[in-house]
């Protein structure tokens, strides 16, 4: 049997190794180190952990019906209901609100009850031998702290707060306004896709209606075979355009459903762009929404509360230079149990306690509180001038926004003309070589016009629509209550 020293060193040794056996599975389990080479991707158990949690907190999205048509107001709204966007900007405001509260908290007393019971024992000299005494604590306490005054530092804090608060508010709203423009561009997006599939699906049909005429005539001897494979070579470059532009209208309601906040896949039926009217003429000038936008852009303002929020911050650091009073206030009730050797339990209680007031004052910081307040003099300034950078963009946002829906509106009238005149050629161009008095190349030629023709006015009158709404979007019209859609 081994001696008790040596049990102990046994014991000790196999504690160390299973310690050190711990500490280096537990280095590999769950310690992150980088990859251990540069020539392979990195893949651990870690990856597959965080892939499983992806697909745990990805909102699946809300169901669309899909055997309903949405009109643009329908669409928003699921948009505003559904989009992640909005519930992120929700919630940043609601946390800068509370935010707030915390600031106006300060303007209160904090109130604090404590309470604790501690057991001591030990061998007190008395005389000449040791007795044992034992002694039982029993407290409570309340403790008042509150600040009298402190030139206005609390003040600055809660405005700040409120400024800050009012900007988060405001850039909810910007969010809204966001999203807004990106339902309505991807809703003409997929309008101008789906009369762009119109127009080329006409286009096949009068392909195909050339080609015949010219294989007829090639059975009567009244064409050549090349004739009849130029007027093939056209359908299928017909076919070919029409693939085209079912691809962009499947992407088009890809992301039409992803600016609703729901899956891509979803299937989403819209008015189509023949339903919708078409205005020539917006009934506002230039100046009267410049002013307008300068006036209720979420992002102007936005950007106007910071400065309210910086001049806070500036208010707050300059009463740093002055003193606070603070009053303090702690009652205390105690109460004591003892007992000694021989001798019976004694008690006593007693209310214990002070008020005390502390007026606080920096003499000397080596320059920390004026290089504060020069720092947010400077973040004052700064977002002045961002304030002022802004409006210049947003004038500028505007007058190009008018200037591209003029140019939509002239480009609207010229796609009408040239669709009317194109698809007269057309029918004049084939009606002639049907009797003879017009080649096939000459056919063709009208053909391929009609073709840009049908998809000019086609992207022309989505391009008003596109227009308008951008016009809202830049002047802050799309988020103002009773505002139109156009």
């Amino acid at each position: 049997m081994l001696p008790l020293v040596r049990q102990s060193t046994v014991r000790l040794l196999s504690c160390t190794g299973a310690l050190v056996v711990f500490l280096s599975c537990s280095r590999h389990a769950f310690a992150q180190s980088a990859p251990s080479s540069p020539d392979h991707p990195w893949h651990t158990s870690a990856e597959e952990q965080l892939q499983t949690g992806v697909k745990g907190a990805r909102n699946p999205g809300f169901a669309v019906d899909p055997a309903k048509t949405y009109s643009l107001a329908e669409l928003v709204d699921l948009a505003e209901s559904h989009n992640p966007q909005t519930r992120f900007a929700w919630e940043r405001a609601r946390a800068q609100a509370a935010a707030l509260g915390i600031a106006r908290s300060e303007l209160y007393p904090t109130l604090v009850a404590v309470a604790w019971s501690q057991t001591n024992r030990q061998q007190v000299l008395i005389n000449n031998k040791f007795d044992r005494q034992t002694i039982q604590d029993f407290a409570a306490a309340v403790e008042l702290n509150y600040t009298i005054f402190d030139f206005g530092a609390r003040r600055g804090r809660i405005n700040a707060a409120k400024a800050e608060t009012l900007a988060a508010n405001l850039a909810f709203n910007d969010v809204h306004r966001n999203i807004i423009f990106q339902v309505q561009r991807a809703y003409y997006q997929l309008l101008n896709a789906s009369g762009q599939e119109e127009a080329a699906r006409a286009d096949l049909a009068n392909a195909q209606a050339v080609q015949q005429a010219a294989e007829d005539r090639l059975d009567n001897g009244l064409a050549t075979l090349p004739d009849v494979l130029e007027a093939r070579s056209a359908t299928a470059q017909a076919e070919y355009e029409l693939q085209a532009v079912l691809g962009t209208e499947e992407i088009a309601r890809g992301d039409l459903a992803t600016s609703l906040g729901t899956s891509p896949m979803a299937t989403i039926h819209v008015q189509a762009l023949k339903d919708l009217t078409i205005p020539d003429s917006v009934g506002d000038t230039v100046e009267a929404a410049i002013d307008r936008a300068l006036a209720q852009r979420p992002d102007l303002l936005q950007q106007v509360a910071q400065i309210r929020s910086a001049n806070a911050r500036v208010k707050e650091a300059n009463a740093a230079f002055y003193p606070s009073l603070q009053v303090k206030a702690a009652p205390t009730e105690d109460v004591f149990f003892g007992i000694q050797q021989n001798l019976p339990w004694a008690y006593t209680a007693s209310l214990d306690g002070g008020i005390a007031f502390d007026l606080n004052w920096t003499i000397f910081d080596g320059g920390a509180r004026r290089n504060n307040l020069a720092r947010a003099k400077a973040d004052e300034h700064a977002a002045e001038a961002q304030a002022n950078a802004i409006s210049d963009q947003i004038a500028n946002e505007v007058w190009a926004a008018y200037s591209n829906l003029n140019t939509a509106f002239r480009q609207h009238q010229s796609a009408e003309a040239l669709l009317e005149a194109s698809s007269k050629s057309y029918d004049a161009a084939l009606e002639s070589y049907n009797y003879g008095l017009r080649n096939l190349l000459d056919v063709t030629a009208a053909q391929r016009t009609l073709a840009q023709a049908r998809s000019a006015d086609v992207l022309a009158r989505t391009q008003v629509l596109t227009a308008l709404v951008d016009v809202a979007f830049r002047t802050g019209d799309s988020v103002k209550p009773k505002s139109t859609v156009p």
